[in-house]
């Protein structure tokens, strides 16, 4: 039979009279409208217990009320605090205020500069964690919600969509932070630290920046980025990462060497500095020379060389190609471990 052959009209259990069926298929405006108000009420509601207030008092403050202000969340009902590193970093005292107004002291776990992530921790009773979801499920348009107390305002909701995948960002310190997912659900200074999440509650990104004055561009940190970084911050309390001791900036190659050496790139990583008894200074590199390959991978400027010097390279003898003047030569190099808040 079809909806509009049926002239039945359905009672259930709870006597509340039933339509029959619409004759037209598709929804009405004020229908879709309904149900996007709802999957952002639905998300809000599973996660804002979750979403806690940040208040830090920097070192070398000490006078009552200085400091700063932002967001986290907690991911295990045993008090673990995901937040940005710019929110944490660097702080004397940190005040935790939960949803249910439960003012605790927090403390950092670890830091990690580098991806802008730290990890903080209360102790308390009766906390939920809220679920992390997968970011390479993302699609580009699909709905995201940001949870956060921009300006003090706790639990504020905004809602947009992922703008863009795959983006990069840079942290403060220097190093630049890769698969950022841009998104134009605004957000505010307070706001960083604070989740991201899809439209069934699943936290998918950490909200990190926002570009002023443009609107519509924020960006949050993927939240297998910040699986694996919390993990390791819970384990060891930083990230550990590899170094050649070197100061480097970027430089261009004139194009006639490149095609003489058959390179891949036309630009490079001009050392500017070698460390005294450094990897870099055992394997011979001098001020002068251009990197432009490392571990079998070419390298077009800095970002890509810090790409490479991870936890895995610490120890392991790497080809290091340079230029030095016009020649070109093959040097090997073993990557120590860098310090902790140190840069590669």
């Amino acid at each position: 039979m079809t909806h509009s052959a049926c002239t039945l009209i359905s009672q259930n259990g709870s006597g509340i009279i039933t339509p029959p069926p619409r004759d037209d298929p598709h929804p009405s405006d004020a229908e879709l409208l309904d149900a996007y108000s709802q999957a952002v009420i639905s998300a809000a509601e599973r996660v804002s217990p979750a979403v806690v207030n940040i208040e830090v008092r920097q070192r070398g403050r000490e006078l009552p009320g200085i400091g700063g202000n932002g967001s986290g969340f907690l991911f295990t009902p045993d008090g673990f605090i995901l937040t940005n590193s710019h929110v944490v970093h660097g702080a004397a005292e940190i005040a935790v205020t939960l949803t249910d107004g439960r003012r605790l002291q927090a403390e950092i776990v670890g830091d990690d500069p580098g991806t802008d992530l730290a990890v903080i921790r209360i102790g308390a009773r009766d906390l939920v964690g809220t679920p992390l979801g997968d970011s390479q499920s993302l699609r580009v348009g699909q709905l995201v919600i940001a949870i956060g107390n921009p300006y003090g305002f706790q639990c504020t909701v905004t809602a947009g969509v992922v703008s863009a995948l795959g983006r990069s960002l840079r942290a403060r310190s220097g190093r630049l932070i890769d698969d950022i997912i841009q998104t134009d659900a605004a957000l505010n200074p307070g706001n960083s630290g604070g989740p991201l999440v899809t439209s069934r509650g699943e936290v998918v990104g950490v909200n990190t920046a926002m570009i002023l004055p443009a609107q519509g561009l924020c960006f949050a940190i993927a939240i297998n980025t910040a699986k694996y970084v919390a993990g390791r911050l819970i384990r060891d309390g930083f990230i550990r990462r590899s170094t050649i001791g070197v100061a480097g900036q970027n430089v261009s190659l004139p194009k006639d060497l490149a095609r003489l050496h058959h390179l891949p790139t036309t630009t490079g990583v001009l050392v500017v500095a070698v460390e005294e008894s450094s990897p870099a200074e055992r394997a011979g590199l001098r001020e002068g020379d251009v990197i432009t390959g490392y571990a079998e991978h070419p390298i077009a400027g800095i970002d890509d060389l810090h790409r490479l010097l991870t936890e895995e390279h610490v120890g392991l003898r790497s080809p290091l190609t340079i230029l030095r003047r016009a020649e070109r030569l093959a040097l090997e190099i073993v990557p120590q471990e860098s310090p902790p808040r140190g840069s590669s």
